[in-house]
């Protein structure tokens, strides 16, 4: 794993220094530049040694020198190309970096070489023969890809605040973002919160021309719906077993030790229980509790424990409280990059986890091939069902906890009639290619949450400790086999996740089989009318927000106050808001270039 920045275009060789350095936490064993004058690109890059300790140095560069890659990520099936490739008469110079592998199979391969990469990667290539600059994001969007055009040139790297040093890109909030936000609780899509900043989407490759100075972005991966008939629900449980052990023993390759997160529920259960069939031995498994009984419906450390010791897992544990919570804030809002609105206990995990190891496999992913809560289920019972295609606006608003549009308008201080964020999440729904509530709803969360708002925080927060977190959830081949199973079949409003279930549940203990589902995340309601408090009312202070110029006075009098009074519970709206004014208050006012050196008590 590590992280990487490339600019083209007049700057100083020592900018690239300023970038690598800016990037350390994503690769502390090794990095380097790479400055061509002639092209005026420079590529930089910080390497997390995991495959080939000793011959992976980055950038890496073909033998003749036509070629430069900066890569981050893992490529699972490198043993398989490398040999297909070396039966095509391709002599590599490391023992097994996949680094390599992807260079030399770009080689030969061009454009058409990401179709065979099994794994999580972001790359950018110097391509000196064909003048050109390429760049690709995987399938799902495991590893981040920023772009920005200062001066109509071209700047890329895996962090946005990396880019902030680059002359020429501005710290303006995307009103638009802002809006979509405040609904989802992260940004989605090609923009980021920052006008001058853009995102590589999923499944998206970028070719820019070195001469010209064109940039053309294209989609080279999409998910499709193709369901296989005739075949058993026992006959795809079995199938579904036999891939997704197929994809833990692929997504464990590494030449260090590997780890499981255990939340104690399916999804990293299965993981666990799958890696040890593989026969990896020293297992390891780390867990988060919470302090305090009120909190104890939220706990599954009984679970996680019974499992580690079924498997003889090395099994570690962290108990977590809301003091610990305040004092890691705002290092858990740099670390995140941009606005997240969502659950924060994976910090705790994965800084626990990097302790001992550089890998750790998680659950993420499960949740939305099966089901995701049984999300598809208004659109097959009452108003959404006679629906033709759905409504989302409904759908995700009715619940009535998210701002709405019209919530959002009466909020924000001119906000310029941003379109709504209804209208955006129904067009993907709409595209799924699928008339089944169940695949678009499916399509719909892979495209958006997964990618914006759990994958963004799981690859921030695990390498905000230069710990690799891995999804084999998302390894394509299991996604597409998931994909494949008729939507009646592989999910149901009563029991979302029974097909997993039954396909793995000879791994889990009797307990896991019928314990209900529970969210991995902090009592955050409780403990912003306690803890929080005072962090909460000075951030949305009529005072801040006029000269923050982003809101519209009273927003605390219309939704802090009767939450703190107990007369409402408006988690949902008020978290949101604070982690943005957060996030603001680091990236926009102070405009910080590294880690914040103050507490959130010199905020109050």
């Amino acid at each position: 794993m590590c992280g990487f920045a490339a600019i083209a275009g007049t700057h100083q060789p020592a900018l690239l220094e300023e970038l690598a350095r800016s990037l350390h936490h994503r690769g502390p064993d090794d990095g380097g530049v790479h400055h061509d004058p002639e092209l005026m690109v420079g590529l930089a890059c910080r390497r997390l040694a995991i495959l080939d300790l000793a011959g992976g140095h980055q950038p890496m560069s073909s033998a003749d020198g036509s070629l430069v890659i900066a890569f981050n990520g893992e490529i699972f099936n490198t043993p398989q190309l490398r040999a297909e490739l070396e039966q095509e008469g391709v002599a590599f110079t490391t023992d097994h970096s996949d680094t390599e592998l992807v260079l030399r199979l770009y080689e030969r391969r061009g454009r058409a070489a990401l179709d065979a990469l099994n794994g999580m990667f972001a790359f950018v290539i110097l391509d000196r023969r064909r003048r050109v600059l390429f760049g690709a994001r995987d399938r799902f969007g495991i590893k981040p890809f920023y772009l920005a055009r200062p001066g109509g040139g071209l700047a890329v790297a895996s962090e946005l605040r990396t880019l902030l040093r680059v002359p020429g890109v501005e710290r303006r909030v995307d009103r638009q973002s802002l809006f979509h936000y405040l609904s989802l609780r992260f940004v989605p899509g090609e923009r980021s919160i920052l006008s001058d900043v853009q995102r590589l989407p999923p499944g998206h490759c970028f070719s820019y021309d070195l001469d010209r100075r064109d940039l053309v972005v294209e989609r080279w991966y999409r998910l499709a719906f193709r369901p296989e008939h005739g075949v058993t629900r026992d006959e795809w449980a079995g199938r579904i077993r036999e891939e997704l052990r197929g994809a833990v023993d692929r997504w464990s390759l590494s030449d260090v030790p590997v780890a499981c997160s255990l939340s104690g529920g399916l999804d990293s259960s299965a993981i666990l229980g799958l890696l040890a069939e593989t026969g990896r031995s020293d297992l390891r498994t780390y867990s988060l509790g919470f302090s305090g009984p009120e909190d104890a419906g939220l706990d599954e450390l009984p679970l996680a424990r019974a499992l580690a010791a079924r498997y003889g897992a090395r099994h570690h544990e962290h108990i977590a409280d809301p003091s610990e919570l305040l004092d890691d804030l705002l290092q858990m809002v740099w670390a995140l990059d941009e606005p997240y609105g969502g659950g924060l206990p994976s910090w705790y995990v994965f800084r626990m986890m990097s302790r001992d190891v550089k890998v750790g496999l998680t659950g993420t992913g499960g949740d939305e091939l099966f089901g995701n809560y049984r999300r598809f289920v208004p659109f097959e019972t009452g108003r959404l069902a006679r629906l033709r295609g759905g409504d989302v606006r409904r759908y995700h608003f009715e619940p009535g906890y998210y701002f709405r549009d019209a919530d959002k308008r009466s909020l924000l201080a001119g906000d310029g009639g941003a379109p709504d964020t209804a209208a955006l999440l129904q067009g993907i729904y709409d595209a799924s290619g699928s008339r089944s509530p169940r695949d678009s709803v499916l399509a719909l969360d892979i495209a958006t949450q997964l990618p914006d708002e759990f994958l963004h925080m799981t690859d921030r927060f695990s390498m905000a400790f230069s710990l690799e977190a891995r999804t084999p959830f998302l390894d394509h081949r299991f996604v597409e086999l998931v994909c494949s199973v008729p939507p009646a079949l592989r999910t149901s409003a009563a029991d979302p996740k029974g097909l997993l279930r039954g396909a793995v549940a000879d791994l889990l203990t009797p307990e896991h089989l019928t314990a209900p589902k529970r969210g991995f995340v902090f009592p955050l309601g409780r403990w912003l009318r306690h803890e929080l408090r005072p962090l909460a009312e000075h951030l949305l202070s009529d005072e801040r927000l006029h000269a923050q110029g982003l809101f519209r006075p009273g927003l605390a009098d219309r939704y802090l106050v009767p939450h703190l009074d107990g007369r409402v519970d408006d988690t949902e709206r008020l978290w949101p808001l604070l982690m943005f004014q957060l996030w603001h208050l680091l990236y926009v006012e102070q405009g910080l270039v590294g880690r914040p050196n103050f507490s959130w008590q010199d905020i109050t």
